[in-house]
Parts: structure tokens; sequence; C-alpha cells
């Protein structure tokens, strides 16, 4: 998978955690509500290209008392930073732990928490999702669910993935391709152009399918009688979000000039407007797939 470093994955949580579609969360909870109202124990979750756990810290406040949460990562170093953000969000860390000394398969000691009253416990697996992906579905779980994620794969490892799934699906905050900048510049269409073929390179699993990987893992997952539901979840960034924008601009642009699609200098002139933009549109798209009731 490819590397984020826990700085960009720390400067883009706020503008995560405010794109997400609230009405689509809102399907979602009532859907782990009623499981946990039928039984005894914690919904259990795995979360795919976990990062540092802002999956974990956007959506726990709204489920069920009781989780159990899989965080899924091929770096170990993002989950260890993983266990103490988590560790220093938490409202409390109880001194004794309900893992009772047990170790992770990627060696990180388990973390009980509690947070707004939820007791969320939670494990770190280190596994290389490009290989495994079908083993890590097949663990015990009432949600699989990811963020900023399913466009870094291949459409290979999406058809993999869809004829794995048994699960009830919930992924936030994938790439749609949709970009506007403010004010406009000449060149964005030809470098978001040359951007997406970035994009669609390999980032550990194959070409990735980019901006069409929502697209694909609806039809595929529709075929097998799932019922999906979508709803858009861009990012919408003004000053308050200045050096996100400021990383957008620089990291698009290297991302564009290494195509060699654009001129450097058409680059270089983008990267300065765009690091002063006013406003700034980053399309993603939310979706959540329940599978068919037998």
């Amino acid at each position: 998978m490819t590397e984020f470093s826990s700085q960009w994955l720390a400067l883009r949580e706020p503008a995560d955690h405010r794109a997400r579609d609230r009405a689509l969360q809102a399907t979602l909870v009532r859907y782990l509500e009623n499981i946990a109202s039928t039984r005894m124990g914690a919904i259990r979750l795995i979360d795919l290209g976990s990062g540092t756990g802002s999956n974990l810290r956007a959506l726990a406040p709204f489920l069920p008392k009781d989780q159990h949460w899989t965080l899924v990562d091929n770096d170990p170093v993002l989950l260890q930073k993983a266990r103490s953000v988590l560790i220093g969000w938490a409202d409390e860390v109880p001194e004794k732990n309900t893992t009772q000394g047990k170790t992770s398969i990627s060696a990180i000691e388990p973390l009980t928490i509690v947070k707004q009253h939820k007791h969320i416990t939670i494990e770190f697996r280190c596994d290389d999702l490009a290989k495994n992906i079908e083993s890590v579905l097949a663990l015990p779980a009432d949600l699989i669910t990811a963020a900023a994620f399913f466009d870094l794969v291949a459409e290979q490892w999406l058809h993999r993935f869809c004829n794995a799934l048994s699960k009830p699906l919930y992924t936030v905050l994938t790439y749609n391709g949709l970009e506007n900048w403010s004010p406009p510049e000449a060149s964005d269409a030809q470098v978001l152009k040359a951007f997406h073929h970035h994009q669609q390179t390999d980032k550990g699993f194959g070409a990735a399918a980019g901006p069409h990987a929502i697209a694909i893992i609806e039809s595929l997952l529709q075929q097998r009688g799932f019922k999906t539901c979508s709803a858009l979840s861009p990012w919408l960034l003004t000053d308050q979000d200045r050096f996100l924008i400021e990383s957008l601009a620089s990291g698009s642009a290297a991302a564009a000039l290494e195509t060699q699609l654009v001129s450097q200098t058409v680059v270089n002139q983008w990267s300065v407007s765009r690091a002063h933009a006013t406003e700034c549109q980053i399309g993603h798209t939310d979706f959540l797939a329940m599978p068919e009731v037998s």
C-alpha cells in the first residue's frame, strides 16, 4: 500500500470529519443500533487501511455503547501512532484492560478506552490487504468500513473484495474526481487531467481505480444482491484550511509533474496560484451496501 505520513493524515482529519454525509451515516447508525438491541456483546467493526484511526474517531461517538474495532493497516508505524492518538483522544483509559494481556497479530497491544460513555475495544492488525483481503473479510464483524481508501486499489482487487464480502460495507471519502478551485486558473483542467492519470497508477494493489472506484464497487455488489446507497461528501475548504489547501496544491502539482503530461512551467505556476486559492472543493463519495437478507 502507499505510505501516508501521520502528519498528512492529521492535517486532513478535520476536513474529513466535516465532509461526511450525515444522512447516510444516520442510516448506518440505525442499522447498528438495531443489531445492538437484539443481542448481547459489542458490535464489531473492521476498518481497512485505518491509518491513525481517524475513521474510528469520526464514527464511534455515534455508535452503540459497546464497540469492538479492528484497525487494519500494512504500516506498523501508523498503527502504533493510532494507538497513541486514541489514548490522547479518549475520555478515559481504564487501568485494567479487557484484553488481559493478549497481543494482536501486529504485536501492538490492544486498547480499551471510553469516549462519550462509549466503551471501545481496539485491536491493531498489521496486514497486507493487497494479498490478504479474503482472510481479513473472514474475521467476525458486523460491518466492514474504510475511509479514503478504495480509490487507491485496483479494479481486479475490487473484484476480489466484492466476491469475498458478505457483511455490510460503509466506506466514506472515496475520491470521485470532482475538483473546483477559486478563483479559477486557466490550467486547472490540464493539471487535473494529469493528476487523474497519476492517481490511477499502482498504489500497491495494481493500477488504481481512482475516481471510478465507487461506481465499480456499486456495480459489483448490486450484481451480488446488495442494496446500495451513496452520497456526496466533498471537502469544502476555505481560509481556515489554509495549510491543507497549500499541501493539496503542492501534492497535486508534484503528481501532475511526474506524469510528464504538463510542463514544469505550467505546473509551477499552477501550484503557486492554487496555494493562494480562497476556496477549494474536492469531491468524495460516501457509500453504504447491505447484503441481501436470506
